[in-house]
């Protein structure tokens, strides 16, 4: 795969998110297992905090950029929008 990284995203509501791709791919990407799953992951369980993210340039990032999902993970989870 080629170097990938989001160019926007938007809230969709319980833990999925509309991203759009540097190749122009737009994909529905649901987070709740990733989140779930992982201990590092739990504060954004709460769908207030979930919901405040920011594009670092990269990927999507919570908590000032504290936490985050590696783009290539969320492209290969995404459904085409």
């Amino acid at each position: 795969m080629e170097l990938i990284w989001i160019n926007s995203a938007k809230y969709l509501g319980d833990y999925r998110l509309l991203l759009r791709f540097s190749d122009g791919m737009e994909k529905i990407v649901d987070v709740k297992d990733f989140i779930t799953t992982h201990p590092l992951f739990a504060p954004l369980i709460d769908k207030q905090i979930f919901s405040h993210f920011q594009l670092d340039g990269w990927t999507v990032s919570w908590q000032g950029g504290a936490l985050d999902i590696a783009p290539e993970y969320l492209y290969e989870i995404g459904v085409a929008a």
